[in-house]
């Protein structure tokens, strides 16, 4: 396999396994995520979640380079 066909692989286990654990894992709704609610309308921005999922990401490819 060439390098664009295994980081594609990597990239949709990263993206399945995310899938599987935001249940578990309650992400979306952390202290720091902007909420506001007014009459009908609701806008959310996920400030903090997308900080630690920025992390882990990181976490992980970089991990994923060191064994390339």
């Amino acid at each position: 396999m060439t390098g664009l066909s295994k980081m594609l692989m990597v990239i949709g286990a990263v993206i399945f396994m995310i899938g599987l654990l935001m249940p578990i894992l309650k992400l979306g709704r952390l202290p720091g995520d902007i909420l506001i609610k007014k009459g009908n309308t609701t806008f959310y921005f996920p400030v903090v979640t997308s900080i630690v999922l920025s992390i882990v990401l990181s976490l992980i490819f970089y991990i994923a380079g060191r064994f390339r």
